[in-house]
């Protein structure tokens, strides 16, 4: 009876379709990526192979791979790449596979998995899950390559076809951070990374049958490229710094956000904020420029004084506000008259005072830090 159950999930997954979900991405700019979400049962079946699955092979992978491994992170990543500038491993050869999970071949990953897997069934099971295909407005497409993003399998894929670039790597003695299709190699000479640039782009075309991206892939100085969200800072120390695009990003989505405050609640806008702001804190916290932190934290600051003070309309109804929140009436009624406009009048004694009383109300102490607000 077991053995029919099983049998017949193991069928029924193999009928199911992805489904194909456009999702803006939000850490970019402007940019929309496709990923595709299995159906409940699929995810379920691959969720309980890959935790069967990881635990075996994980311990097999190369230990300068960290993305999508237990007890593994992008700031360990991170903190391997700064050890080897450090050393004295100047330049970066920053390799950047083009679209890595659309154009991972089948064959050649079936292949890779047949020498760990000898069970038949789970080998028909994955080939079946590669194969599946997505529905994208009704229709449905077979896949002939490529690996779904979405699906809790993908990631451990990914790293099975990598782990044959880890190797290569290894063997030819090289310095070298990755995390999934993010590939950091650290070298001590422009001219030795070019070299390198030129044999793994060999490598990766005729061996793994994946693209180089060469418009996005470049040997150069670390500080010039950012890894994983994060660059470096090259004087008596190595310090690590969060990239430019990064911090653009950051500014974008806030603005986006304390933006919409003129027409919803303050309450709403800081919901819609912290958690955002958290996420962001826990990631680039690992930065070692606390100034950049301190900085962002009085432009945000800023932005929801100026916030405050347009929901606030009238003057009448802000000399109002100011008074009500403690500030001294004669300052209320001096800034209230004002014609400055709002983010001039952020940074005013007034707003200061009455802005972090009026969010410090509807702020609950676990949203945001009182730092932020004061």
């Amino acid at each position: 009876m077991g053995q029919t159950n099983r049998n017949s999930k193991i069928g029924c997954a193999t009928r199911l379709n992805y489904k194909k979900v456009k999702y803006p991405q939000t850490l970019l700019l402007k940019v929309h990526y496709e990923t595709s979400v299995p159906t409940v049962l699929d995810r379920f079946i691959q969720q309980a192979v890959m935790q069967v699955l990881q635990r075996r092979w994980d311990r097999t992978f190369s230990q300068h791979s960290y993305g999508f491994r237990p007890g593994r992170s992008a700031h360990q990543a991170v903190a391997q790449a700064q050890q080897y500038i450090a050393a004295g491993y100047g330049w970066v050869v920053d390799l950047d596979l083009e679209k890595f999970f659309d154009r991972v071949n089948h064959d050649k990953l079936m292949g890779r998995i047949a020498k760990r897997v000898e069970d038949k069934r789970l080998l028909k099971l994955i080939r079946a899950f590669l194969n599946a295909g997505v529905m994208e407005n009704g229709l449905v497409s077979p896949s002939v390559e490529g690996t779904p993003q979405g699906g809790p399998l993908s990631p451990l894929l990914s790293n099975v076809v990598l782990d044959e670039f880890d190797r290569e790597l290894e063997r030819r003695g090289l310095r070298f951070a990755r995390y999934a299709d993010d590939c950091n190699i650290y070298v001590r000479s422009e001219r030795a990374g070019q070299r390198v640039m030129k044999s793994l782009t060999r490598f990766i075309t005729k061996k793994l049958k994946l693209k180089v991206n060469a418009t996005k892939s470049a040997v150069a100085r670390p500080q010039e490229r950012k890894f994983l969200g994060f660059s470096f800072k090259v004087g008596p120390e190595v310090k690590r710094v969060i990239a430019p695009k990064a911090l653009d990003r950051f500014k974008h989505r806030i603005r986006e956000i304390t933006r919409r405050a003129k027409g919803v609640s303050m309450e709403t806008t800081i919901e819609e904020l912290a958690p955002y702001m958290r996420g962001w804190r826990n990631y680039f916290g690992f930065c070692e420029t606390p100034e950049v932190l301190v900085a962002l934290t009085r432009w945000i600051r800023l932005r929801l004084r100026a916030a405050l003070w347009r929901q606030w309309k009238t003057p009448r109804r802000r000399r109002a506000a100011l008074i009500a929140l403690g500030v001294r009436p004669q300052l209320a009624s001096n800034t209230a008259a004002s014609g400055r406009g709002p983010w001039y009048l952020a940074r005013s004694k007034a707003l200061s005072v009455g802005s972090l009383q009026c969010l410090l109300q509807v702020a609950r102490p676990s949203n945001l830090d009182r730092r932020l607000l004061a």
